[in-house]
Parts: C-alpha cells; sequence; structure tokens
C-alpha cells in the first residue's frame, strides 16, 4: 500500500567533488566524442573553466552519496527484489564542471499506486547546487515496486 506520509520527507543532503578523470571516463563510456568533455584545452577554447558535466552524469553522483538500501528498504519499506527503476528526468539551470563541489538535497514528492495496488510508485526530486550557491540542475526520479 502507497504509504502518503512519505511526501515531504527529506532524504538527505549529500556533496560530491566533480572530478575529471571520472568526466573523462563517463563521456568515454556514454560514446561522446566532443572533445570538450575529455580534453580540458578544448573545454577552454570553448568558453568553460574545465571540463563540463556531460548529461545525466549528475545522476551518477546523486546515487554515490546516499545510503541506498536504507532508502528503499528502511525509509520507503520496498523489497530490493522488487524494485525497478522507473523514470529520471533532468531540468538543467546551468552548468557544472570539474572542480566543482555539488550539493544534492532530495525529498519524496509523490506516492502512488497502478494497477489496484499492484505497482507502487515513489517520486523522488533532488535540487542540485554548486559550492557558490548556483542552482545548476532538478533532477526527478521514481522507483516502482511490483
Amino acid at each position: 500500500m502507497a504509504d502518503k506520509s512519505l511526501i515531504g520527507c527529506s532524504l538527505g543532503v549529500t556533496t560530491a567533488l566533480v572530478e575529471t578523470g571520472r568526466l573523462r571516463f563517463f563521456a568515454k563510456a556514454i560514446g561522446e566524442t566532443d572533445p570538450v568533455y575529455t580534453d580540458e584545452a578544448a573545454a577552454e577554447a570553448a568558453g568553460y573553466p574545465s571540463l563540463p558535466v556531460p548529461p545525466s552524469f549528475l545522476m551518477c553522483l546523486e546515487a554515490e552519496g546516499r545510503d541506498s538500501d536504507h532508502i528503499v528498504e528502511g525509509i520507503f519499506g520496498f523489497d530490493l527484489g522488487r524494485i525497478l527503476h522507473a523514470e529520471q528526468g533532468f531540468t538543467y539551470h546551468g552548468m557544472a564542471f570539474a572542480g566543482d563541489v555539488l550539493t544534492f538535497d532530495t525529498r519524496v514528492v509523490d506516492v502512488y499506486e497502478k494497477k489496484g495496488g499492484a505497482l507502487t510508485f515513489v517520486v523522488q526530486e533532488t535540487r542540485v547546487s554548486n559550492q557558490d550557491g548556483r542552482h545548476i540542475a532538478d533532477i526527478r526520479s521514481s522507483l516502482v515496486q511490483r
């Protein structure tokens, strides 16, 4: 049964350093060929202070700062063997770069059921800010327990 009392619940605030090596590795892993994502000289020639963060890399940083098992089992009450990642989306407000320290502030924004209660969804939103307090992005993701 969907626990609507979770709506508004904070899942904590974490921080992560955006490391140059990880950005290069991620760009290679996703097949990115634009050198601004792997070559600092190319990034600077394009007007960036350093390597820019590729789209969706924020999800990697956001996820690593959390005890996902505790959140899924302890807070949501889900069985790890019955969950799926249902959705993720990004709204960008600014850019992040290698060397930035990003803050991820995550809250539960919705809980609902589908298929007569056979599927329970928990939707989270994360506000991402840099070390200067600049709003970089909003991440929206959801998990479903079947």
